[in-house]
């Protein structure tokens, strides 16, 4: 009988306080559980690693973004995340809405500024919607698919100038450019009535300004290998479609800094309608051209100011800037100019109306890593051998002579010999041992990224590829080796982004990696393995190659950070025949799409 005799209310109050106390109950148990759901089954582990990527995305937290770092680094079953879709042209160091705030003077909000790395995303670059695996080289030089790079403005804009136009589901490039609308053929043929375009003189090329790479793209039928470069700017991404395209190429502005190649590199400076001023500020960028250009090469410069209407003070002073050089004046053809550089001393006059000086012998020319240009004309190296144009081995012979610069450095000729015939004996191995698709169609746009002389670039001479050797800027200064020896390359610091679109390389090439990531000097750990291999991933292809050398224990750590970006890691002993401990791991960066 119970509750029967207690007042209405009192029933009401006592029913209410089993309910609650049911309730209670039934919490308890369900987070008993749950607990032992999370601890004792596999979804639990599944929900917990799913929860630290939450808890640790690379969002606005460094301290986040740290633990992320470190727990990848630890092996920890974790995955970078993606970025979104509109990150799909990402650069981090030429992000136009960040350096839209910067100053105009010179050009310096188009130079690289990179944001600090606890403010860089920390993520995958998506390739765009219908992004498919580029067209192979040679056809690439023609044409390209519309849908992995989508911008239709050059195409819209330049169409009628021979640059590029749609048909279809391709990109087509007729091959022109503003200065020659019939064809870049044409053009280059023009210029070799007065400049020596063939039999291996000139071998390495600059093109200023370059739009869409044409110019390049057709000097290599001469072996002459063009490194292009533009800022990105209104013509966006055109430095994207030249690498597309399969035509070595940097974004890169001439503004206030010295451009990132040694001295005395350039047989041949090109600028196409580039609107350089080059006699602006005391004629510093024409200086810089100088310091670029390798004695006995030539300038070409076509467009404004070269007799072009209201433009007479302009071409004035540019030839008045070309006779302060003691330059050559081989050719003026229309609205086209062309100058040699003196091969013998300077002819420097003591007074011109620039105010030009030599620099002094605290001035090493070479050096170009956030370097201030400089108001003085560039003094050439004192080295044993001949580096100038017409006594420098003609290509293809330049490739394996020793190049003079090498002399600078201690036991230089001899370690370069010994480099060179290493790196030989380990492409052979990379090719018939470890079947990476070297020599073949599906690898066109290679990078080393710790070049050194330049052997691994060597001794793919006979690939349908080009290399770009990148010197790491805190390393021993030997790019004008490279470019001594008929290649090209940059400088460049790791702990930084590079400055080019993302997907631009089919095969990533790296000798000790960790070394990119450490102080020369102090060994002190500088940037971190997990941001080094994300930007690698930005600048990789879909479906492209990554092939790592170091010690095993590095390359532990290489595979561990590489299923954390999706690649497919494979480890591989060294080629029998070198000495050390060096492990070799072989990479597939996957296609996977938002």
């Amino acid at each position: 009988m119970g509750h029967a005799n207690l007042p209405a209310s009192k029933r009401v109050s006592s029913t209410r306080q089993w309910r609650i106390l049911d309730l209670v109950s039934a919490a308890f148990f369900g987070l008993v559980f749950l607990f032992f759901v999370l601890v004792f089954t596999p979804l639990g582990d599944s929900l917990a690693a799913s929860g630290r990527q939450t808890l640790l995305r690379s969002g606005s937290d460094p301290r986040q973004r740290h633990r992320l770092v470190a727990a990848i680094e630890l092996g920890q079953q974790m995955s970078v995340e993606v970025c979104p879709a509109d990150m799909v042209d990402h650069m981090p160091c030429e992000d136009p809405r960040l350096n839209s705030q910067l100053s105009r003077e010179m050009n310096y909000y188009r130079e690289r500024h990179c944001p600090p790395p606890e403010d860089t995303p920390l993520c995958l670059v998506p390739p765009p919607t219908g992004y498919r695996i580029p067209v192979q080289w040679p056809e690439s030089l023609h044409k390209i698919w519309h849908d992995n790079m989508p911008h239709n403005k050059i195409a819209e804009r330049k169409g009628h100038q021979g640059w590029m136009k749609l048909e279809g589901p391709h990109f087509i490039f007729p091959g022109g450019g503003t200065m020659f609308p019939d064809g870049a053929e044409q053009y280059i043929e023009k210029l070799g009535q007065y400049i020596p375009i063939s039999g291996g003189t000139l071998r390495t090329a600059l093109d200023m300004g370059c739009g869409v790479a044409s110019f390049g793209g057709y000097l290599l039928s001469q072996n002459i290998l063009t490194m292009s470069f533009a800022p990105r700017d209104s013509h966006k991404s055109q430095i994207q479609f030249a690498v597309e395209r399969g035509v070595p190429a940097l974004v890169a502005m001439l503004g206030t800094r010295r451009l990132p190649f040694p001295a005395f590199g350039f047989d041949l400076v090109h600028c196409s309608r580039c609107l350089i001023p080059f006699t602006a500020y005391n004629a510093t960028y024409f200086i810089e051209v100088d310091r670029l250009l390798r004695p006995g090469g030539y300038v070409v410069i076509s467009g404004p100011p070269v007799q072009w209407p209201k433009q007479d003070k302009e071409w004035s002073d540019l030839q008045a800037v070309a006779r302060a050089l003691c330059y050559e004046l081989i050719a003026v053809d229309g609205n086209t100019v062309i100058w040699k550089k003196p091969t013998g001393d300077l002819c420097f006059p003591n007074q011109n109306e620039f105010g030009l000086e030599l620099c002094d012998d605290s001035d090493d020319p070479s050096y170009a890593w956030y370097f201030k240009l400089k108001k003085c004309v560039t003094k050439p190296p004192l080295v044993k051998g001949e580096y100038a144009i017409g006594t420098i081995p003609k290509w293809p012979e330049r490739l394996t002579a020793i190049p003079p610069r090498s002399t600078l450095l201690k036991n230089g000729a001899d370690v370069y010999e010994a480099d060179t015939k290493r790196w030989v004996r380990r492409v052979a191995y990379y090719k018939h041992s470890l079947n990476i698709k070297l020599g073949t169609p599906a690898i066109r746009n290679v990078m080393d990224m710790n070049a050194l002389f330049g052997g691994f670039a060597a001794a793919l001479k006979s690939d349908p590829v080009w290399v770009m050797n990148v010197v790491p800027a805190r390393k021993p200064s030997t790019l004008d080796v490279v470019f001594d020896r008929g290649l090209i390359g940059v400088y460049h610091d790791w702990c930084e982004p590079f400055s080019t679109y993302p997907r631009t390389y089919d095969l990533i090439h790296v000798a000790g990696i960790e070394s990119l990531t450490k102080d020369p000097a102090s060994g002190k750990r500088r940037c971190n393995l997990v941001d080094l291999m994300v930007e690698i991933d930005r600048i990789l292809r879909p479906e492209g190659t990554v092939v790592v050398r170091d010690t095993p224990e590095a390359i532990d750590k290489v595979a561990r950070i590489a299923r954390a970006v999706r690649w497919r890691p494979t480890i591989y002993d060294k080629e029998p025949e070198s000495h050390g401990r060096d492990k070799i791991l072989v990479a597939t960066k996957t296609f996977w799409k938002l």
